[in-house]
């Protein structure tokens, strides 16, 4: 159990190190920041700015000090901002994973009582409807679907905000947005998962003795079909938080994705390679905690 857990971890930190290290070579051949920051200056201020932001030096230098620093939560000054690239994440962290969160619980919501519905209707109009929106909801992009949210809800009918965070109300458009992106899957896994249960012997024998079929579907079958469920909810919890950054643009929602993206387009390396480091961690560690808790709920995987 212990190596098995040990290997996991080391593959993690190869992951993390894999992530830093493409994001450094994209940043760096996407642009030139002196440029971006230094658009009517001449060439001999231009080079006086990149040998103090030490831009002038070999990339394999430059990557170098960054790991360096970047281990002791130091990822350099904003050019933009004039302030620590990583506290200006972390200020706006909980929004993103306030929306993330959001999101997963309403996708799992609608879509796991909707599976198991599904699943005991098998070949009924409600199975074949399910298969439709779960169809739909799989091939409308994030950023398509919040902006037809926005033209209905906030444009033409005036319910809810068309942007901001401000209010409670501000964040039952991005929610959906996200959640019903994801749930289509959800749908699908809890109904595959309670198919195959509700065809083992002992739901059979729990009917035969006489238990109701609410007892049945949730105390037996589903308890057991929980494990995958449980495993693909965790394992997108970064699907999520990949879309919360296009999401929080289309809503202009103060998050770390929206920062991510203004950083891009000003070539904000240090913004930008904490932003993407931070949260590419939050996926790993929530990936970790699937990988423990699966481990737990099914035996099988320990002994293999």
């Amino acid at each position: 159990m212990t190596a098995v857990l040990l290997r996991r971890l080391l593959r993690l930190l190869v992951v993390c190190f894999g992530i830093s290290l493409i994001t450094f070579l994209l940043l760096h051949i996407s642009g030139d920041p002196v440029a971006m920051i230094l658009p009517e200056a001449t060439e001999a201020d231009r080079a006086t700015l990149r040998e103090t932001l030490g831009l002038n030096r070999p990339l394999l230098v430059q990557y170098g000090s960054f790991i360096g620093r970047a281990v002791q939560g130091d990822f350099g000054q904003s050019f933009f901002h004039r302030s620590p690239a990583l506290p200006l994440v972390f200020e706006r962290m909980p929004t993103t994973l306030l929306l993330t969160f959001f999101a997963l619980a309403l996708a799992v919501c609608m879509a796991i009582p909707a599976g198991i519905l599904t699943a005991v209707k098998r070949y009924s109009f409600v199975d074949h409807l399910a298969t439709l929106l779960v169809l739909l909801g799989q091939s409308m992009p994030v950023f398509w679907t919040g902006i037809m949210l926005i033209l209905l809800f906030a444009v033409a009918w005036n319910l809810l905000p068309a942007s901001g965070w401000d209010t409670w109300a501000s964040t039952i458009l991005p929610a959906i947005t996200l959640g019903t992106f994801q749930a289509p899957l959800f749908l699908r896994i809890s109904r595959s998962a309670m198919l195959e249960v509700l065809g083992l012997d002992y739901v059979r024998t729990a009917r035969a003795k006489g238990l109701k079929e609410q007892v049945v579907i949730i105390k037996h079958a589903l308890k057991n079909a929980a494990i995958p469920i449980v495993t693909v909810i965790g394992l997108q919890f970064g699907v999520l938080l990949g879309g919360a950054v296009v999401t929080e643009t289309v809503f202009a929602i103060p998050g770390t994705g929206r920062l991510i993206v203004r950083a891009i387009g000003q070539l904000d390396f240090p913004v930008v390679q904490a932003g993407v480091i931070t949260l590419a961690l939050i996926i790993v560690l929530i990936n970790f905690i699937v990988d423990l808790l699966y481990l737990y709920l099914n035996p099988q995987v320990r002994i293999s």
